[in-house]
């Protein structure tokens, strides 16, 4: 991944922006459903930031859960998803890789959930594939970032 940053981005109506002053720890495929339904994607992706390296402005707003151990953020304006953490992966916020203004140069690195993907979906790449939500990929990521 270039070393460029910051990386930004904003929801649909543009009343949210973010700012990260780093690169992302890593970026991946979620094919769980609750990611699929978040996102109205069949193959949705998020860049992992590290918590204190990423702004939201004016601010990310209040926080949603439907599932336990997962908080989510979404903006009050247009309902765009901003962000998503994880209580089994500590300082690290997942954003939505739609929303950010350098999608082009933030490839995924790996799938999470891969047995959950859609039978017809073929991906054809080499990346890992986690069965799973990759927890301990994603963690070495960001130990080692």
């Amino acid at each position: 991944m270039p070393s460029e940053a910051p990386v930004t981005g904003r929801c649909y109506c543009g009343a949210v922006h973010l700012t990260a002053t780093a690169r992302p720890q890593t970026v991946t495929y979620c094919h769980c459903s609750d990611c699929r339904r978040l996102t109205g994607a069949a193959v949705p992706a998020f860049a992992a930031f590290a918590e204190e390296q990423l702004t939201f402005t004016p601010s990310k707003g209040p926080r949603s859960s439907a599932t336990e151990g997962v908080s989510r953020w979404f903006c009050r304006d247009c309902g765009t998803p901003l962000a998503a953490t994880f209580d089994y992966l500590p300082g690290q916020v997942y954003v939505p890789l739609g929303i950010l203004d350098q999608i082009a140069t933030l490839a995924p690195e790996s799938h999470c959930h891969s047995d959950s993907a859609p039978a017809w979906l073929h991906i054809a790449d080499d990346l890992p594939r986690d069965s799973a939500s990759g927890r301990d990929r994603l963690q070495d990521r960001a130990c080692t970032d």
